[in-house]
């Protein structure tokens, strides 16, 4: 039922107002959900406020976000496909298996960038300008020695011509902050287009809406109409909750055992449904082997990607440009991988959640790998509740203690980055500085750019630069977990047999 549901607002969406949208999915949240207006465990109705007014909203499955493709997940051996020619044994190949997920069908560009920068200024330029300047790109990432690229440093960021074209000099903890910015844009987003807050442009300072804040009734906003509320004991109104399904889950960085299984897209290999052909493995993101398309016809022998041929040759030969760009090209330039996705090799490098440990795939669980976790939870004031937001408009958290985490079976330490390397359990020690360059601030970035050779194209191949750093060769994209059927909205989870 919810997959015609789906199917049915798509088409409402572009024929009828915002406002009656909003009252139509008001009364489908109050119809009942899941199996029916009632519990099969102890017949009291659902959505009834003479029934106590427990409310059940129908499953009409997770909401894509603008920009975002959904990566099915399933497993595939992470790791190196091409010859270790470094000899570091970084990425020895170590089965997995992801859960589906979201990802960017194309690198952030520039004009993104620029938006959430304008949005910063217009909100925080006037009494917090160091918020502003501590979202700058930096553009001289440009600079070289022995090149004249100055040019780049002036343009590249501002001018329209590179409006679509990969943001760069961004490190990590920028990109980390965007994807926050980004989460409360896309959910205001929401709330607006379901005609339940009003459109607000002169926010400023704290008084901005924060997805956590809001949730927390630490943020109002213009209400143009709340949900009901149907609770016999209420007010008869309420604001929207996240066990509502309006709200999105937020935008982050992929993890690195997400993006190359991004890159990788192994879907492609399977011509016939139900084939499972992980041995099959792929050295690039598309037909797997081959730099150049080998499909006859027009575009036969074309480049697959943006990337340095070899010594002096970014680009090719004028009139016959074998890639045609000299440094990045637009986000949405080049062959698509078998999920939809741009660019997971060449343009430019990304950036990663993870913390990098040289034998990091040996140790992560099979299981959404992942290094890199500090588990936080909210700050409460002397009465439990959550603390007031800062001076932004942002809830506040810190990391748990270890006295909290007694008797845990689970995790009993919060900060977990140098487990099982780097810790006293490991008697490995990391001198950053003195005998390597890890460190707990080392990130890793995948994929190959605009300047760099084909060995890196390969997504099982991994690198890594400190977290504050920038480069005009490094830029990223978001993921989003997906919840509910890991297949999509039109397809329960799970295998029903007989229906």
């Amino acid at each position: 039922m919810y997959c015609s549901i789906e199917k049915n607002m798509e088409k409402l969406k572009g024929k009828i107002s915002k406002s009656l949208l909003a009252i139509i999915s008001i009364s489908l949240f109050a119809c009942g959900g899941g199996g029916g207006d009632r519990s099969s465990l102890t017949g009291w109705e659902y959505n009834n406020p003479d029934w106590g007014g427990f409310e059940v909203r129908p499953d009409m499955g997770q909401e894509t976000g603008p920009g975002l493709v959904l990566i099915e997940g399933g497993t595939m051996t992470m790791g190196q496909t091409e010859q270790d020619v470094m000899y570091d044994y970084s990425a020895i190949p170590r089965r997995v298996t992801l859960a589906s997920f979201y990802m960017d069908e194309t690198e952030v560009a520039n004009v993104h960038y620029k938006e959430y920068l304008y949005w910063l200024k217009r909100v925080f330029g006037q009494d917090y300008p160091e918020v502003v300047k501590a979202a700058l790109p930096d553009t001289m990432v440009w600079r070289d020695e022995l090149a004249y690229n100055d040019p780049y440093v002036e343009y590249y960021l501002r001018h329209p011509s590179y409006n679509y074209y990969p943001v760069v000099g961004v490190n990590w903890l920028q990109a980390n902050d965007f994807c926050k910015w980004r989460t409360d844009r896309v959910n205001e987003f929401l709330l607006i287009e379901r005609g339940i807050l009003e459109l607000n442009p002169n926010q400023i300072n704290e008084d901005n809406f924060n997805t956590g804040s809001y949730l927390a009734g630490q943020y109002e906003g213009m209400v143009k109409q709340n949900l009901p509320d149907l609770d016999p004991n209420g007010s008869g109104e309420r604001r929207v909750r996240f066990d509502d399904g309006i709200l999105l889950p937020d935008y982050r960085l992929p993890t690195e055992a997400e993006w190359e299984y991004a890159a990788l897209a192994l879907m492609g290999n399977n011509v016939y449904l139900g084939e499972e052909l992980i041995t099959d493995r792929k050295v690039y993101p598309w037909n797997g082997h081959s730099l150049r398309n080998p499909v006859h016809g027009t575009w036969q022998g074309e480049f697959l990607a943006n990337f340095k041929r070899g010594r002096g040759d970014n680009m090719g030969v004028a009139g016959g440009l074998n890639d045609n760009a000299d440094i990045t090209a637009p986000v949405d330039a080049f062959m698509p991988n078998d999920f939809g996705l741009y660019n997971m090799a060449g343009n430019v490098s990304e950036w990663v959640l993870d913390v990098y440990r040289k034998l990091s795939l040996e140790d992560m669980n099979d299981f959404n790998s992942f290094r890199g976790n500090v588990f936080k939870t909210l700050e409460t004031d002397e009465d439990g509740a959550i603390a007031e937001k800062d001076s932004l408009g942002r809830l506040k958290y810190r990391e748990l203690k270890d006295e909290e985490l007694v008797g845990r079976r689970d995790f009993n330490t919060s900060n977990v980055i140098d487990y099982l390397d780097g810790d006293k359990a490991s008697n490995v020690e990391y001198e950053y500085g003195i005998t390597t360059l890890i460190s707990n601030k080392a990130r890793v970035y995948k994929g190959g750019s605009w300047n760099d050779r084909a060995y890196w194209l390969s997504p099982g191949n991994r690198r890594y630069m400190q977290e504050e750093l920038g480069s005009a060769q490094i830029g990223f994209r978001c993921a989003m977990l997906r919840v509910g059927s890991p297949a999509g909205n039109a397809f329960p989870g799970g295998n029903h047999f007989g229906q």
